[in-house]
């Protein structure tokens, strides 16, 4: 299903050929709405993204897709790892996606963007008399080849032409070239895009048009949010009474929020929470933002203390990023506790594109975990796009790795990041990828993992999501961590989720694999709740309270609050440890008034179970462990 956040705003003024953020343009004519892939997030293209794309379809295709001068826009699509799609001159030419089992970029061409494509190589022509069925949507079955460019391999993106050399379609190869001209049975393309043919439209050198361009063609619809932004921060501002502070981490949305504020409020203090994970380019963007502003530059610096944190909790993941209480919101805390005596107002770039929980987030919130900072996010409903053309508008020294292909700027090990990024980050910072490369093969080594864990990224999830599972299984790589050894200690931090997730949670691990087979068995964990047993980790809900526990050692809890939170990992890790070192004692057998629990050389908890706890606390795993 389509991934919709907001409204989808990409617009194209045919008669300055520029994009557009609404349904007219600045020079009074009326716009085109351009048909892209929720959730819709766009931003432009930079030269080293142009030059990316270029070099992507030169090496597949033989050509340059971009032509010099070109204005280009992104839209970043919903993927198991990044992919773009790619829009100029008022359409989608197709996507740019990094494939993790390549580890490499693939341009994948729509038919504008194939009829551009097409006298390069990785073409096939197709008999006559199996046209019609292609253009309504059939794939190309190897009898029906006349001809293929030399080459092809299976998995290659291919163009589809007809007798007469027109673009019809385009798809993946699923045989190579040489099969598919010996005409055996079999299906020779996948077809992705199917459609009449057309001739290629590349408009003329005079039509080529810069960013300042596109903000004087957008410049009615950036005063007007301008306008109401301004409006919002001023009384937010008054209506709280708190000292004003803006959160800047570097990137491009807090430097929006930043110079919007800049021009609403008469002052107020810069902060910067460096978690200890920061891009050089991002701390010395922030130190030359504010000396520039002439304004007040409040910092709080994690240090290493994510180094320190590792061992204990393993690598971060997607499902477990204790990195974010342990760096960032310790680092929140503390530069507001030393700073402001009471509450103080902190706008910040949030926006609702970038996640369905900040779309569905108020505009003002009172941080559960900061209880003295309120927040407040003037740019909710921008997408990207507004961002930057703001951000050219007043001519923003931005932070430079935007144009040396990184699309956000966080903490550079962050397991929310694409493999793309990871890539990028290798060829820019080696020194940085090298370090975090070799804690994960190390730790990989000690937990029993392949060497593929680590290459492949899979260290960013307990539990693979499905697309990226099959990659695993495709690949015959086995994820399943060695478990040697009972867990000994358990380190665990609670609070609120500062990233995208958002919400209050508690995060924790055992540092060792769990065998969650044997957690199962005794239905212990029935006790905190109604319990599922899934790819690897296993989950109890109760409520709106839940507790995952997963194979690698890692728990995480989430309740109402933070007692709540806290007291539910509590009980988790000491029935976890009770279930892995039960020795059939029967202890727990006269405290159960429901006469839930049975023992056969271990305890095992029925359905019975009344989740009164008693048991717990008369084990002596749980009182002498």
């Amino acid at each position: 299903m389509p991934y919709y956040l907001g409204e989808l705003l990409l617009y194209w003024c045919p008669s300055c050929n520029l994009p557009v953020l609404g349904k007219t343009c600045a020079c009074g004519a009326a716009t085109r709405k351009i048909d892209i892939t929720p959730p819709g997030d766009i931003r432009p293209a930079f030269q080293y993204d142009i030059d990316l794309i270029n070099k992507t379809t030169e090496k597949q295709f033989g050509l340059k897709l971009i032509t010099e001068g070109r204005l280009v826009v992104l839209n970043k699509a919903p993927y198991e790892d990044r992919m773009d799609e790619v829009v100029f001159d008022g359409k989608v030419l197709g996507s740019l996606r990094f494939e993790l089992e390549k580890m490499g970029w693939v341009f994948i061409p729509r038919l504008e963007g194939a009829r551009l494509l097409a006298e390069g190589r990785k073409w096939i022509i197709v008999d006559k008399g199996a046209v019609d069925y292609i253009i309504k949507g059939a794939s190309v079955l190897a009898p029906g080849v006349n001809d293929a460019s030399a080459g092809i391999v299976e998995d290659d993106e291919v163009i589809i032409l007809t007798p007469d050399k027109e673009v019809i379609a385009t798809g993946r190869a699923r045989m190579n070239s040489e099969r598919m001209l010996t005409h055996e049975k079999g299906m020779a393309v996948k077809t992705r895009w199917n459609g009449k043919p057309q001739p290629a439209q590349r408009l003329s050198p005079e039509q080529e048009r810069t960013w300042d361009d596109a903000v004087q063609a957008n410049m009615h619809i950036l005063k007007k949010m301008e306008d109401k932004a301004h409006s919002f921060i001023k009384n937010v501002a008054e209506t709280t009474g708190r000292p004003v502070t803006v959160s800047y981490s570097g990137g491009k949305d807090s430097l929006t929020t930043l110079l919007l504020v800049r021009d609403a409020v008469p002052e107020f203090d810069i902060l910067f929470a460096d978690t200890g994970l920061e891009f050089k380019e991002t701390v010395d963007n922030v130190k030359q933002t504010a000396e520039e502003l002439n304004l007040p530059l409040k910092i709080h610096s994690s240090g290493d203390s994510f180094w320190k944190s590792i061992d204990n909790f393993g690598p971060p993941t997607v499902e477990a990023r204790w990195c974010c209480k342990v760096c960032k919101l310790g680092a929140i805390t503390q530069v507001i506790e030393n700073n402001y005596e009471n509450e103080c107002l902190t706008f910040v770039g949030q926006r609702k594109y970038e996640s369905e929980i900040r779309a569905n987030s108020e505009h003002i919130w009172k941080n559960p975990s900061v209880g003295n900072q309120i927040a407040a996010t003037p740019i909710q409903n921008w997408t990207a796009l507004h961002v930057w053309l703001y951000l050219f508008w007043k001519k923003a020294k931005y932070n430079p790795l935007y144009e040396q292909g990184f699309d956000r700027i966080g903490c550079w090990l962050c397991p929310s990041a694409s493999m793309a990024d990871f890539s990028r980050l290798s060829e820019i910072h080696p020194e940085l990828s090298e370090k975090l490369e070799k804690y994960l093969r190390e730790y990989a080594a000690r937990n029993g993992l392949p060497p593929e864990w680590v290459t492949y990224g899979f260290w960013r999830w307990q539990v693979l999501p499905k697309s990226i599972r099959m990659i695993a299984e495709k690949k015959g790589i086995n994820l399943v961590p060695v478990c040697e050894k009972k867990p000994v200690q358990f380190t665990m931090t609670v609070g609120y989720r500062p990233c995208k997730a958002g919400g209050i949670t508690a995060e924790g691990s055992f540092g060792t694999p769990l065998n969650l087979s044997l957690i199962d068995e005794t239905g212990f964990l029935g006790m905190l709740g109604d319990t599922n047993s899934i790819d690897g980790v296993i989950l109890t809900q109760r409520g709106e309270n839940n507790v995952h526990v997963y194979a690698s050692g890692a728990v995480v809890a989430r309740g109402a609050n933070e007692d709540e939170a806290r007291q539910l990992i509590g009980l988790a890790e000491k029935t976890i440890r009770r279930a892995l070192s039960c020795t059939g004692c029967g202890v727990c057998v006269g405290k159960c008034a429901a006469r839930a629990i049975s023992v056969n050389g271990r305890a095992q908890i029925s359905g019975k179970c009344t989740r009164c706890g008693k048991c717990t606390w008369s084990c002596p795993v749980v009182k002498f462990g």
